[in-house]
Protein backbone atom coordinates (compact mmCIF):
# COMPACT_ATOMS: atom_id res chain seq x y z
CA UNK A 1 0.00 0.00 0.00
CA UNK A 2 0.87 4.14 -0.62
CA UNK A 3 -0.83 6.52 0.95
CA UNK A 4 -0.81 9.65 -0.01
CA UNK A 5 -1.21 12.81 1.78
CA UNK A 6 -4.36 13.77 -0.21
CA UNK A 7 -7.64 12.27 -0.58
CA UNK A 8 -8.39 12.70 -4.38
CA UNK A 9 -10.20 14.16 -6.94
CA UNK A 10 -13.58 16.24 -7.06
CA UNK A 11 -16.40 13.81 -5.92
CA UNK A 12 -17.89 11.90 -7.78
CA UNK A 13 -21.56 13.00 -9.15
CA UNK A 14 -24.30 11.58 -7.20
CA UNK A 15 -25.20 8.19 -7.90
CA UNK A 16 -22.89 7.58 -10.15
CA UNK A 17 -20.98 3.96 -9.85
CA UNK A 18 -18.19 5.03 -12.25
CA UNK A 19 -17.17 8.30 -13.86
CA UNK A 20 -14.64 9.63 -16.18
CA UNK A 21 -13.58 13.24 -15.72
CA UNK A 22 -11.86 15.36 -18.53
CA UNK A 23 -10.49 18.64 -18.03
CA UNK A 24 -11.14 20.51 -20.51
CA UNK A 25 -8.88 23.33 -19.29
CA UNK A 26 -5.68 20.71 -18.97
CA UNK A 27 -6.68 19.84 -22.68
CA UNK A 28 -6.55 24.28 -23.97
CA UNK A 29 -3.17 24.33 -21.27
CA UNK A 30 -1.48 21.09 -23.25
CA UNK A 31 -2.31 22.91 -26.51
CA UNK A 32 -0.90 25.93 -25.49
CA UNK A 33 1.97 24.02 -24.54
CA UNK A 34 2.78 21.97 -27.71
CA UNK A 35 2.31 25.46 -29.76
CA UNK A 36 4.84 27.22 -27.68
CA UNK A 37 7.36 24.14 -28.34
CA UNK A 38 6.96 24.47 -31.99
CA UNK A 39 6.93 27.70 -32.79
CA UNK A 40 5.87 27.98 -35.99
CA UNK A 41 4.12 24.47 -37.61
CA UNK A 42 0.43 24.68 -37.23
CA UNK A 43 -0.80 21.66 -34.34
CA UNK A 44 -3.16 19.34 -35.52
CA UNK A 45 -5.65 17.95 -32.43
CA UNK A 46 -5.67 14.27 -33.50
CA UNK A 47 -9.25 13.36 -32.26
CA UNK A 48 -9.43 10.24 -33.93
CA UNK A 49 -10.89 6.96 -31.29
CA UNK A 50 -13.14 9.00 -29.73
CA UNK A 51 -10.29 11.86 -28.98
CA UNK A 52 -8.40 8.77 -27.09
CA UNK A 53 -11.95 7.93 -24.72
CA UNK A 54 -12.42 11.66 -23.93
CA UNK A 55 -14.90 12.33 -26.44
CA UNK A 56 -14.27 13.65 -29.69
CA UNK A 57 -16.65 16.30 -30.29
CA UNK A 58 -16.18 17.69 -27.28
CA UNK A 59 -12.63 18.08 -27.33
CA UNK A 60 -12.41 19.15 -30.82
CA UNK A 61 -14.30 22.10 -29.71
CA UNK A 62 -12.28 22.84 -26.91
CA UNK A 63 -9.06 22.80 -29.81
CA UNK A 64 -11.25 24.95 -32.04
CA UNK A 65 -12.33 27.30 -28.95
CA UNK A 66 -8.32 27.15 -28.43
CA UNK A 67 -7.37 28.53 -32.28
CA UNK A 68 -6.48 25.15 -33.16
CA UNK A 69 -7.35 25.06 -37.05
CA UNK A 70 -6.64 21.10 -38.07
CA UNK A 71 -8.17 17.90 -36.99
CA UNK A 72 -6.94 14.82 -37.27
CA UNK A 73 -9.22 11.58 -37.60
CA UNK A 74 -8.92 7.84 -38.44
CA UNK A 75 -12.04 6.89 -40.27
CA UNK A 76 -14.51 8.50 -42.51
CA UNK A 77 -17.42 7.99 -39.86
CA UNK A 78 -15.17 10.42 -37.15
CA UNK A 79 -14.33 13.30 -39.51
CA UNK A 80 -18.48 13.34 -40.64
CA UNK A 81 -19.46 13.59 -36.61
CA UNK A 82 -17.57 16.09 -36.37
CA UNK A 83 -18.65 18.10 -39.44
CA UNK A 84 -22.32 16.47 -38.21
CA UNK A 85 -21.57 18.25 -34.75
CA UNK A 86 -21.71 21.57 -36.61
CA UNK A 87 -17.59 22.07 -36.74
CA UNK A 88 -17.08 24.14 -40.51
CA UNK A 89 -14.73 23.98 -42.33
CA UNK A 90 -14.27 27.68 -41.79
CA UNK A 91 -13.70 26.48 -37.97
CA UNK A 92 -11.21 23.76 -38.95
CA UNK A 93 -9.84 21.61 -41.53
CA UNK A 94 -10.71 18.39 -40.78
CA UNK A 95 -8.29 15.25 -42.22
CA UNK A 96 -9.24 11.63 -42.68
CA UNK A 97 -6.48 8.83 -43.48
CA UNK A 98 -7.92 5.11 -43.05
CA UNK A 99 -9.65 4.49 -46.34
CA UNK A 100 -11.35 1.41 -47.54
CA UNK A 101 -12.75 0.43 -50.54
CA UNK A 102 -16.34 1.73 -51.35
CA UNK A 103 -16.01 4.36 -48.06
CA UNK A 104 -17.95 7.66 -48.53
CA UNK A 105 -16.21 9.57 -50.56
CA UNK A 106 -19.42 11.72 -51.41
CA UNK A 107 -20.24 12.15 -47.90
CA UNK A 108 -16.73 13.27 -47.33
CA UNK A 109 -16.35 15.35 -50.40
CA UNK A 110 -19.79 17.62 -49.80
CA UNK A 111 -18.61 17.84 -46.02
CA UNK A 112 -15.40 19.35 -47.11
CA UNK A 113 -12.89 16.75 -45.62
CA UNK A 114 -9.72 16.45 -46.31
CA UNK A 115 -8.64 13.00 -47.38
CA UNK A 116 -5.36 11.26 -47.33
CA UNK A 117 -4.49 8.90 -50.39
CA UNK A 118 -1.80 6.07 -50.01
CA UNK A 119 -2.64 4.36 -53.59
CA UNK A 120 -4.46 4.46 -57.27
CA UNK A 121 -7.36 2.56 -55.94
CA UNK A 122 -8.06 4.91 -53.95
CA UNK A 123 -7.13 8.15 -55.92
CA UNK A 124 -9.69 6.47 -58.40
CA UNK A 125 -12.39 5.77 -56.22
CA UNK A 126 -12.02 9.70 -54.98
CA UNK A 127 -11.71 10.99 -58.40
CA UNK A 128 -14.76 8.91 -59.45
CA UNK A 129 -16.82 10.38 -56.27
CA UNK A 130 -15.61 14.13 -57.60
CA UNK A 131 -17.18 13.64 -60.98
CA UNK A 132 -20.39 12.46 -59.66
CA UNK A 133 -20.43 15.38 -56.85
CA UNK A 134 -19.10 17.89 -58.86
CA UNK A 135 -16.96 18.50 -55.91
CA UNK A 136 -13.27 19.08 -56.03
CA UNK A 137 -11.26 17.11 -53.60
CA UNK A 138 -8.98 18.21 -50.62
CA UNK A 139 -6.13 15.74 -51.11
CA UNK A 140 -2.75 14.47 -49.10
CA UNK A 141 -0.75 11.93 -50.20
CA UNK A 142 0.78 9.82 -47.81
CA UNK A 143 4.32 8.17 -48.03
CA UNK A 144 5.61 4.93 -46.72
CA UNK A 145 8.50 6.30 -45.47
CA UNK A 146 9.29 2.86 -43.33
CA UNK A 147 6.58 2.27 -41.08
CA UNK A 148 5.04 -0.10 -43.43
CA UNK A 149 1.69 0.35 -42.45
CA UNK A 150 -0.25 2.48 -44.69
CA UNK A 151 1.15 4.89 -47.21
CA UNK A 152 2.74 4.59 -50.35
CA UNK A 153 5.55 2.67 -51.11
CA UNK A 154 8.54 4.14 -52.45
CA UNK A 155 9.00 2.24 -55.73
CA UNK A 156 4.80 3.11 -56.84
CA UNK A 157 5.03 6.51 -55.14
CA UNK A 158 6.18 8.37 -58.69
CA UNK A 159 3.11 6.97 -60.60
CA UNK A 160 0.93 8.14 -57.48
CA UNK A 161 2.00 11.95 -57.34
CA UNK A 162 1.78 11.73 -61.38
CA UNK A 163 -2.08 10.22 -61.20
CA UNK A 164 -2.75 13.05 -58.49
CA UNK A 165 -1.08 16.13 -60.21
CA UNK A 166 -2.88 14.91 -63.74
CA UNK A 167 -6.18 14.88 -61.30
CA UNK A 168 -5.31 18.48 -60.10
CA UNK A 169 -4.47 19.09 -63.54
CA UNK A 170 -7.89 18.72 -64.51
CA UNK A 171 -9.52 20.94 -61.24
CA UNK A 172 -10.78 17.53 -59.83
CA UNK A 173 -8.28 17.30 -56.70
CA UNK A 174 -5.91 19.82 -55.32
CA UNK A 175 -2.91 18.16 -53.85
CA UNK A 176 -2.53 20.19 -50.27
CA UNK A 177 -0.45 18.17 -48.38
CA UNK A 178 2.17 15.44 -48.37
CA UNK A 179 2.30 13.48 -44.85
CA UNK A 180 3.94 10.13 -43.43
CA UNK A 181 3.63 8.63 -39.66
CA UNK A 182 7.08 7.75 -37.85
CA UNK A 183 7.57 3.82 -36.56
CA UNK A 184 9.94 4.47 -33.84
CA UNK A 185 9.81 8.35 -32.72
CA UNK A 186 9.16 7.25 -29.49
CA UNK A 187 12.89 5.56 -28.66
CA UNK A 188 15.07 8.29 -29.41
CA UNK A 189 18.02 7.11 -31.40
CA UNK A 190 16.20 4.86 -33.37
CA UNK A 191 18.03 4.07 -36.34
CA UNK A 192 14.66 3.97 -38.17
CA UNK A 193 14.08 8.05 -37.38
CA UNK A 194 16.60 8.98 -39.31
CA UNK A 195 15.97 6.69 -42.37
CA UNK A 196 12.42 7.89 -42.28
CA UNK A 197 13.52 11.75 -42.14
CA UNK A 198 15.53 11.46 -45.33
CA UNK A 199 13.00 9.33 -46.89
CA UNK A 200 10.45 12.02 -46.44
CA UNK A 201 12.69 14.47 -47.18
CA UNK A 202 12.88 12.23 -50.66
CA UNK A 203 9.77 11.93 -51.46
CA UNK A 204 8.72 15.38 -50.58
CA UNK A 205 11.19 16.36 -52.54
CA UNK A 206 10.40 14.03 -55.95
CA UNK A 207 6.57 15.66 -55.79
CA UNK A 208 7.89 19.29 -55.49
CA UNK A 209 9.90 18.29 -58.48
CA UNK A 210 7.13 16.81 -60.28
CA UNK A 211 5.22 19.96 -59.47
CA UNK A 212 2.79 19.67 -56.32
CA UNK A 213 3.01 22.74 -54.07
CA UNK A 214 1.41 21.78 -50.93
CA UNK A 215 -0.03 23.61 -48.26
CA UNK A 216 1.25 21.05 -45.63
CA UNK A 217 3.82 19.19 -45.29
CA UNK A 218 3.28 17.11 -42.16
CA UNK A 219 5.32 14.06 -40.65
CA UNK A 220 5.47 14.45 -36.41
CA UNK A 221 3.30 12.63 -33.95
CA UNK A 222 3.27 13.41 -30.15
CA UNK A 223 6.98 11.84 -29.66
CA UNK A 224 8.24 13.94 -32.80
CA UNK A 225 6.44 16.86 -31.86
CA UNK A 226 8.30 17.11 -27.99
CA UNK A 227 11.85 15.33 -29.43
CA UNK A 228 12.24 16.00 -33.05
CA UNK A 229 12.29 19.55 -34.36
CA UNK A 230 13.83 18.70 -37.46
CA UNK A 231 10.01 16.72 -38.04
CA UNK A 232 7.89 19.78 -37.52
CA UNK A 233 7.88 20.89 -41.39
CA UNK A 234 4.52 22.72 -41.34
CA UNK A 235 2.15 20.89 -39.36
CA UNK A 236 2.40 18.31 -36.18
CA UNK A 237 0.16 16.21 -35.32
CA UNK A 238 0.26 15.06 -31.33
CA UNK A 239 -2.35 13.05 -30.22
CA UNK A 240 -1.24 11.38 -26.86
CA UNK A 241 0.72 14.30 -25.92
CA UNK A 242 -2.49 16.49 -26.38
CA UNK A 243 -4.35 14.83 -23.39
CA UNK A 244 -1.67 15.22 -21.19
CA UNK A 245 0.27 11.95 -21.20
CA UNK A 246 3.83 11.38 -22.06
CA UNK A 247 4.48 9.34 -25.27
CA UNK A 248 8.29 9.11 -24.16
CA UNK A 249 7.80 7.96 -20.43
CA UNK A 250 11.32 6.85 -20.07
CA UNK A 251 12.85 10.58 -21.29
CA UNK A 252 10.27 12.47 -19.34
CA UNK A 253 6.87 12.39 -17.50
CA UNK A 254 3.86 15.06 -18.45
CA UNK A 255 5.20 17.70 -16.45
CA UNK A 256 9.05 17.69 -17.71
CA UNK A 257 7.00 18.83 -21.32
CA UNK A 258 4.54 21.11 -19.40
CA UNK A 259 1.41 18.85 -20.25
CA UNK A 260 -0.99 17.94 -17.80
CA UNK A 261 -3.10 14.43 -17.80
CA UNK A 262 -6.95 15.41 -19.01
CA UNK A 263 -8.78 12.26 -17.91
CA UNK A 264 -9.58 10.46 -14.01
CA UNK A 265 -11.52 7.53 -13.66
CA UNK A 266 -13.50 7.31 -10.75
CA UNK A 267 -15.31 4.76 -9.18
CA UNK A 268 -17.29 4.12 -6.12
CA UNK A 269 -17.04 1.24 -3.32
CA UNK A 270 -20.18 -1.37 -3.64
CA UNK A 271 -19.37 -3.62 -0.94
CA UNK A 272 -16.50 -4.05 1.97
CA UNK A 273 -16.50 -6.94 3.96
CA UNK A 274 -14.18 -9.12 6.70
CA UNK A 275 -12.89 -12.25 5.00
CA UNK A 276 -10.77 -15.05 6.49
CA UNK A 277 -7.52 -16.13 5.85
CA UNK A 278 -6.74 -19.06 2.64
CA UNK A 279 -10.35 -16.94 1.10
CA UNK A 280 -9.97 -17.37 -2.40
CA UNK A 281 -11.22 -13.76 -4.58
CA UNK A 282 -12.23 -13.93 -8.10
CA UNK A 283 -12.72 -16.13 -10.79
CA UNK A 284 -10.19 -19.24 -10.79
CA UNK A 285 -9.11 -17.72 -7.04
CA UNK A 286 -5.91 -16.30 -8.38
CA UNK A 287 -5.35 -15.03 -5.50
CA UNK A 288 -6.07 -16.05 -1.83
CA UNK A 289 -5.63 -13.93 0.72
CA UNK A 290 -2.85 -14.03 3.15
CA UNK A 291 -4.84 -13.78 6.30
CA UNK A 292 -7.72 -12.34 7.66
CA UNK A 293 -8.19 -8.91 6.10
CA UNK A 294 -11.23 -6.75 4.56
CA UNK A 295 -11.97 -6.53 0.71
CA UNK A 296 -13.46 -3.79 -1.25
CA UNK A 297 -15.61 -4.69 -4.71
CA UNK A 298 -14.37 -1.69 -7.10
CA UNK A 299 -17.95 -1.99 -9.58
CA UNK A 300 -15.96 -1.32 -12.85
CA UNK A 301 -14.41 -3.74 -14.83
CA UNK A 302 -13.25 -4.86 -18.17
CA UNK A 303 -16.44 -4.39 -20.02
CA UNK A 304 -16.25 -0.83 -19.10
CA UNK A 305 -12.25 -0.59 -20.10
CA UNK A 306 -10.68 -2.35 -16.89
CA UNK A 307 -7.59 -4.50 -18.35
CA UNK A 308 -8.30 -8.03 -17.65
CA UNK A 309 -4.20 -7.65 -17.70
CA UNK A 310 -4.67 -5.67 -14.44
CA UNK A 311 -5.89 -8.74 -12.37
CA UNK A 312 -3.28 -8.52 -9.34
CA UNK A 313 -1.61 -5.98 -10.58
CA UNK A 314 -4.10 -2.63 -10.66
CA UNK A 315 -3.40 -0.10 -8.59
CA UNK A 316 -6.13 2.28 -6.89
CA UNK A 317 -6.36 4.64 -4.91
CA UNK A 318 -9.11 4.50 -1.79
CA UNK A 319 -9.06 7.66 0.81
CA UNK A 320 -5.20 8.33 0.09
CA UNK A 321 -3.68 4.79 0.07
CA UNK A 322 -3.07 3.19 -2.44
CA UNK A 323 -3.99 -0.64 -3.20
CA UNK A 324 -4.02 -3.35 -6.02
CA UNK A 325 -6.56 -5.80 -7.52
CA UNK A 326 -6.51 -9.03 -6.31
CA UNK A 327 -7.48 -11.76 -8.23
CA UNK A 328 -9.00 -11.75 -11.75
CA UNK A 329 -10.82 -8.26 -13.11
CA UNK A 330 -14.48 -9.42 -14.22
CA UNK A 331 -16.52 -7.97 -16.68
CA UNK A 332 -18.22 -5.67 -14.35
CA UNK A 333 -16.34 -5.33 -11.47
CA UNK A 334 -12.89 -6.27 -9.69
CA UNK A 335 -11.44 -6.66 -5.83
CA UNK A 336 -9.39 -5.13 -3.80
CA UNK A 337 -7.81 -6.45 -0.83
CA UNK A 338 -8.06 -3.49 1.71
CA UNK A 339 -5.39 -4.83 4.29
CA UNK A 340 -7.95 -4.78 7.21
CA UNK A 341 -8.84 -1.54 6.23
CA UNK A 342 -12.63 -0.54 6.66
CA UNK A 343 -13.63 2.62 4.22
CA UNK A 344 -17.41 3.63 3.61
CA UNK A 345 -19.30 1.97 1.40
CA UNK A 346 -19.91 4.33 -1.68
CA UNK A 347 -16.04 5.61 -0.49
CA UNK A 348 -14.69 6.83 -3.73
CA UNK A 349 -11.97 4.78 -5.82
CA UNK A 350 -9.56 6.41 -7.76
CA UNK A 351 -8.06 4.02 -10.51
CA UNK A 352 -6.35 7.24 -12.23
CA UNK A 353 -5.91 10.29 -12.74
CA UNK A 354 -3.08 13.09 -13.90
CA UNK A 355 -0.72 12.13 -10.03
CA UNK A 356 -0.96 15.34 -8.64
CA UNK A 357 -2.18 13.94 -5.56
CA UNK A 358 -0.52 10.46 -5.42
CA UNK A 359 -2.87 9.00 -6.87
CA UNK A 360 -2.01 6.50 -9.78
CA UNK A 361 -1.93 7.78 -13.47
CA UNK A 362 -2.77 6.00 -17.10
CA UNK A 363 1.17 5.38 -16.98
CA UNK A 364 0.89 3.60 -13.77
CA UNK A 365 -2.09 1.41 -15.56
CA UNK A 366 0.00 0.76 -18.73
CA UNK A 367 2.87 -0.95 -16.88
CA UNK A 368 1.16 -2.63 -14.45
CA UNK A 369 -0.54 -4.64 -17.15
CA UNK A 370 2.29 -4.30 -19.35
CA UNK A 371 0.61 -1.99 -22.16
CA UNK A 372 0.59 1.60 -23.15
CA UNK A 373 -0.80 4.46 -21.38
CA UNK A 374 -2.39 4.91 -24.97
CA UNK A 375 -4.67 2.00 -24.46
CA UNK A 376 -5.79 2.79 -20.44
CA UNK A 377 -7.27 5.54 -21.85
CA UNK A 378 -8.53 4.91 -25.05
CA UNK A 379 -10.03 1.35 -23.95
CA UNK A 380 -12.76 3.21 -21.20
CA UNK A 381 -16.21 2.28 -22.38
CA UNK A 382 -19.26 3.68 -23.55
CA UNK A 383 -20.75 2.58 -20.44
CA UNK A 384 -18.72 4.94 -18.10
CA UNK A 385 -19.99 8.54 -18.54
CA UNK A 386 -17.76 11.44 -19.03
CA UNK A 387 -18.59 14.71 -17.12
CA UNK A 388 -16.55 17.47 -17.98
CA UNK A 389 -15.21 20.22 -16.23
CA UNK A 390 -13.67 23.42 -17.53
CA UNK A 391 -14.83 24.15 -20.70
CA UNK A 392 -14.61 27.18 -22.83
CA UNK A 393 -16.13 26.33 -25.68
CA UNK A 394 -19.54 26.25 -24.95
Amino acid sequence: MTTANTTGPAALTRGARAEATVDLAALRDNLAALRARTGGPAVMAVVKADAYGHGAVRCAREAVAAGIDWLGTATPEEALALRAAGIGPDQARVLCWLWTPDGPWRQALRAAVDISVSGLWALDELLAAVRETGVPGRVHLKADTGLGRNGCQPHDWPDLVAAALRAQAEGLIEVVGIWSHFAAADEPGHPSIQAQLDSFAEALAFAERSGARPEVRHLANSPATLLLPQSHYDLVRPGLAMYGLSPVPDVGGPADFGLRPVMSLTARLALVKTVPGGHGVSYGHHYTTPGPTTLGLVPVGYADGVPRHASNTGPVQIGGTWYRVAGRVAMDQFVVDLGGDLPEVGEEVLLFGPGERGEPTAEDWGRACGTLSYEIITRIGGRVPRRYVGGAAE
